[in-house]
């Protein structure tokens, strides 16, 4: 079986965000890093060197496939942040009507800006999923 590509790596995250050039970027990406953080009680962790995660859980699936991964995270990309919302929207689905302009796909939530969005919302979309997260996988490690 292959290993997976995306794992956590070790890095900085506080030189990746101070590498990220766009200072409007910068900023939501802390805003983002308080709220996971709150949501998870964990600290950021670099995962492949472009994706910071909080939290940890370890999953295995029924084909013997098994992994860790973080609980909520973000990456900031040319065009977009991407938010990583592991349960997925469909839990969430009144939420995501009254969020903003974004675009999803099956875990990713792509936003331009954070001012694109009601913050409240998105807050409460992450604990709920971190929440969730947590139920689906007792065997949280933590992160």
């Amino acid at each position: 079986m292959a290993a997976l590509k995306t794992r956590q790596s070790g890095g900085s995250v506080s030189a990746f965000l101070a590498a990220i050039s766009d200072p409007g970027k910068r900023r939501d990406c802390r805003r983002l890093g308080a709220i996971m953080r709150k949501a998870t009680g964990h600290r950021a962790g670099m995962w492949s060197g472009s994706m910071v995660g909080y939290g940890q859980y370890y999953y295995r699936y029924a084909s013997g496939h098994e992994g860790s991964w973080f609980e909520v995270g973000y990456a900031p990309r040319a065009k977009n942040i991407t938010i990583y919302i592991m349960p997925g929207f469909s839990p969430y689905a009144s939420l995501m009507k009254r969020l903003g302009r974004y675009k999803t796909g099956k875990s990713c939530l792509y936003i331009e800006r954070l001012d694109d969005i009601d913050l409240d919302i998105l807050t409460e979309i992450i604990n709920l999923s971190v929440a969730e997260m947590r139920e689906r996988y007792p065997s949280h490690r933590g992160g």
